[in-house]
This record gives C-alpha cells, structure tokens and sequence, in this order.
C-alpha cells in the first residue's frame, strides 16, 4: 500500500525529462531572488515534512526511475542546498540519465557557486541531455567559462548539444568566442549552423555579415531563406539609421 505521505509527490506516473528549452537568460530580478533564496537557512521542519522528506529520502534509491526523478524533485524542492550536499554525490551517480539531469536542474535553481564543480563534471556525461543541462547551468551561473572546455563541444556527437552551446553563447555574449561561432556555422547540422550564425550576428555583426552572405549559397534551402531575410533586414536597419542621422 502507497504511503499518504508518498502521494504528495507520486501524484503521477509521467515524468517529464529536464527542461532544456527555451533559452532565457536570467532577469536581474530572478538572479538577486535566486542568490538570495540559496542563502536563507532551512526553514523549521514539522513532523509531517520531516516524514515525507525521510520517505523522499529513501526513494532515491526506489528501483524505478521515475519514482527516483520526482523523489529528487521533491527533495531537492523542499530540503535547503546544505542538507542536500551528502546525497548529491550519490544522486548525480544514478544509473539513470533523467535521474541526473532532474538532479542537476534542481541544484541549478539554487544559484550557488558550490554546485559548479557537479555542472562541470556533467558537462561530459555520456548522455546528450544531461550535458545540456548542465551546459546550460554553467552559463546561467555565470562561472567562468574556459574556451578550451568550451572547444570540446564542437566535436560532440549530438548535434542538440552543439545547437545549445551556439545559442547559449549569442544570448550571454561571453567575449572571445568568434573562432568558436566562426567554426560552428559550418557545422554538418543545418540547425547547429543556423544557431551559430544568428549568434555571430549577434556578437559580430561585422563578421556575421560575411558568414551570412556565404550562408546565401548553404546547401540547406531554408538557411538560404533565412540569411537573405536577414541580410536584408540589416540593410533596412542600416539604411533607416541613416536616413535618422541626415535629417537629425
């Protein structure tokens, strides 16, 4: 028999795989909320969530997955980052990838520093997800990023993970990555170079307006409709500024 303590967060048998999708830096706001929640000391336990965190706690370890997914959804929502540490080990060694990459998610949301060490050893997991996620958790906690770990991706054999670095890196705008994008527009993946080269317009409109001119005769029809639409934004951008600027 379930225990009534369980089916506060067994309340389904469908678990979702860790959200990767959209890409949205962080607010201000959301980042100042996020540092300040990851410094707040537990909040007094009742007896009830004591229980239910014991159950949660014991569920880590549950044969199915998905039980083990949302009992570390659950746990890592209700339990403060330093109760949490002497099981993160143990949770971010799951056999299961889905395990890991809620795992990551969650500790993610904390905002600290001090899960920086788990996000960069998961930036090579074996599974394709959870590098994402873990990708993502590095530029969303703005840790230093060095550009040669950054290089490996570009050999990554899934072509999601490489399409997540090129956006990520147009949307934080980290300085000195222009060979990186430079070498992703020519990515095998229609979608990678894509990516690629809207971020180096982005960061490099200089640049990117050269890669998207050569991007005009891509083997890939759509990336051809893509590039002329936006070389000719940028002309009408342009040609709009300079029309401002004379009669100012």
């Amino acid at each position: 028999m379930t225990s009534p303590f369980r089916l506060i967060y067994l309340k389904s048998t469908e678990v979702e795989p860790p959200h990767v999708e959209p890409i949205v830096p962080p607010s201000r706001e959301e980042k100042s909320s996020r540092s300040f929640s990851s410094s707040k000391p537990p909040a007094p336990e009742t007896h009830a969530k004591r229980e239910i965190l014991k159950l949660a706690k014991a569920d880590l370890k549950h044969p199915d997955p998905k039980v083990r997914i949302l009992a570390v959804r659950f746990y890592l929502e209700q339990s403060h980052l330093s109760i949490t540490m002497p099981l993160l080990q143990e949770i971010l060694s799951d056999p299961d990838p889905g395990v890991r990459g809620e795992a990551l998610s969650k500790l993610i949301t904390f905002g600290s520093p001090i899960v920086s060490p788990f996000l960069k050893r998961h930036l090579r997991d074996p599974d394709p997800t959870v590098r994402m996620v873990a990708l993502k958790g590095m530029f969303q906690l703005k840790e230093k990023m060095d550009l040669n770990l950054l290089m490996q991706f570009l050999s990554d054999d899934s072509p999601w993970v490489r399409r997540k670095l090129a956006t990520l890196l147009g949307w934080y705008q980290m300085e000195g990555v222009l060979p990186i994008l430079m070498e992703m527009s020519k990515d095998k993946d229609p979608k990678v170079r894509k990516a690629a080269l809207f971020s180096l317009a982005t960061l490099y409109p200089e640049e990117g307006v050269e890669r998207l001119m050569e991007a005009m005769s891509d083997s890939e029809a759509d990336i051809r409709r893509w590039a002329r639409d936006q070389l000719n934004r940028m002309l009408e951008r342009s040609v709009k500024h300079r029309s401002a600027s004379r009669s100012g």
